[in-house]
């Protein structure tokens, strides 16, 4: 992202769609880099204490069967990503980074009392546009897999920026004499992705798993179990169940969780009991040097004593 984006020599690692898109519109490629880097980093940062810990997002573009082959994981991870790209691109046309668009419309409704609409707004819907047109870029390509997949990614990466839309927002600033907020300037603005991560993190637990079958006239995601409720647009959907991934299987795209840190004190999904699937662990001290014993000197200075002590590590067999 810190580099200067070259046509023939960045573009053509695209598949074809992307690859027009890249070319036409240069100067957003950064921004969608950046979106990609940060969709690596929340993810794994949103799993960081379950078993499936998205550490196969490195790999990415060469992904794994885990986010391959229609599972729940593979639809937070295309959500994800959609939501970020499209934010990403909407918040660099408010910081005046593309020169194609600027600061979001101003809103329809009245602004409430003491406010007036003003400043920079994210633009939102420049973003849905052109980071639909990127994220989906591969889809309309052909390429992804079987229909179902595709349609599966299709409708979560939608997911993703409906969940971005619903969290635009009223930002204000204060105005007056003293800080007295007289009067308030006020615009619309998106939350830090890690916002929207969390949000999809609590749709992914929660998701439906889905068929891809003839409906009338066309093929659509419906439940597989004919008593789930119906799919709505905010539902992540997956077509097949995950591993356990406890135990490493290349075929599944399973890591397994040996070597894993665990947390013996706890009874969520990061306790040994848990993360470990039942093998056990094995406890490790360690000695570990810190500041103590601080006192602040006159002036100005904070003296501080080393101190060790030993912490105790618990480790998944």
């Amino acid at each position: 992202s810190g580099v200067a984006w070259n046509e023939s020599q960045h573009c053509r690692l695209l598949v074809p769609e992307q690859l027009q898109l890249c070319r036409r519109h240069l100067e957003v490629m950064p921004s969608i880099v950046r979106a990609a880097r940060r969709t690596q980093a929340l993810c794994q940062q949103s799993f960081a204490d379950m078993r499936w810990n998205c550490s196969s997002i490195q790999r990415a573009p060469s992904f794994g069967p885990d986010l391959l082959t229609g599972t729940r994981e593979a639809a937070f991870v295309h959500a994800l990503a959609a939501a970020a790209v499209a934010q990403g691109i909407a918040r660099s046309c408010a910081s005046g980074e593309l020169p194609l668009c600027s600061c979001g419309p101003g809103p329809s409704e009245p602004p409430a009392p003491g406010s007036r609409w003003g400043g920079c707004g994210d633009n939102l819907s420049h973003g849905l546009q052109l980071g639909a047109a990127f994220t989906d870029g591969s889809a309309r390509a052909g390429t992804g897999g079987t229909p179902g997949l595709r349609a599966m990614n299709r409708h979560n990466r939608a997911v993703g920026r409906a969940v971005l839309s619903d969290s635009l927002d009223t930002r204000c600033k204060c105005h007056g004499v003293s800080g007295s907020c007289s009067v308030k300037t006020c615009w619309k603005g998106l939350p830090d992705l890690a916002e929207i991560a969390s949000d999809l993190k609590t749709r992914y637990l929660a998701a439906l798993k889905v068929t891809h079958r003839l409906v009338g006239p066309r093929k659509q995601l419906i439940p597989k179990e004919g008593d789930a409720r119906p799919v709505t647009e905010m539902d992540l959907v997956y077509l097949i169940n995950s591993p356990d991934y406890c135990t490493a299987n290349p075929q599944l795209g399973s890591l397994g969780t040996q070597d894993r840190p665990c947390n013996r004190s706890s009874v969520g999904s990061d306790s040994c009991d848990l993360l470990c699937c039942g093998r056990g662990y094995n406890t490790y001290t360690e000695e570990v040097q810190e500041r103590c014993h601080c006192r602040y000197r006159w002036c100005c200075s904070v003296v501080c004593r080393r101190c060790r002590r030993s912490l105790e590590r618990h480790v998944c067999k």
